[in-house]
């Protein structure tokens, strides 16, 4: 091979790393990571909350994958058991959706607590980012449960300086026409009530993620 064929040749591969590796680096990889309200119950797969974010995301020309990871009925201590094995390595962000279970089988707080800053810790050892999505305690569960459950979210936000969406039903709760026959769940509507509302945060997290905030 001449000279010339050759360095044409390992110009020409040079290109292709360099092209090759700016499309991986402009793809995020995100898990959404929680109970029933990420999994979907109840809805079509292209209806649960990760596919109408991914497709919301996409739309604004954001080259993201969203992963459901998902388990209906799931606890934060579910979660804490599952949380290595279910999100896989290359992930760059966590939506991290738990809790409501928690409060509706009435589960001390402070385990609750325990567990999503355990969940946390572990992801972050991992170089894995995460949006903490915020939960309220219902009003049956009376103030003093609130006044313990409620301030997990934005409390650990602060401590780890995490992405934060408030709670993950705004807008929802309180409307029956965007919830399903349980009174619980979300329809389709609802997810895309949701998901409309949740969109800056997301898009902020994966600005952050880019920059490798």
């Amino acid at each position: 091979m001449a000279l010339k064929d050759f360095l044409r040749f390992f110009l020409s591969l040079a290109m292709t790393i360099a092209l090759s590796s700016t499309v991986r680096a402009e793809s995020v990889s995100l898990v959404g990571f929680g109970d029933s309200l990420m999994a979907g119950f109840q809805l079509p797969p292209e209806d649960a909350f990760p596919a109408r974010l991914q497709k919301a995301l996409k739309d604004k020309g954001l080259d993201v994958a969203i992963t459901n990871a998902g388990v209906s009925g799931d606890t934060t201590s579910g979660g804490l058991s599952r949380i290595d094995w279910s999100v896989p390595d290359g992930t760059k962000g966590v939506i991290l959706e738990l809790g409501a279970n928690d409060a509706l089988r009435g589960i001390p707080p402070e385990q609750s607590r325990k567990n999503l800053e355990a969940m946390i810790a572990r992801l972050k050892e991992r170089g894995i980012a995460v949006l903490l999505a915020g939960m309220m305690a219902p009003p049956n569960m009376g103030t003093d449960y609130a006044a313990r459950f409620n301030p997990i979210y934005p409390e650990l936000a602060a401590k780890y300086d995490l992405e934060f969406y408030p709670f993950f039903l705004d807008g929802v709760v309180t409307d029956g026409a965007l919830k399903l026959e349980d009174g619980m769940h979300p329809n389709s509507r609802g997810v895309g009530e949701m998901v409309e509302r949740f969109l800056p945060v997301a898009e902020r997290f994966i600005a952050k993620l880019a920059k490798g905030d």
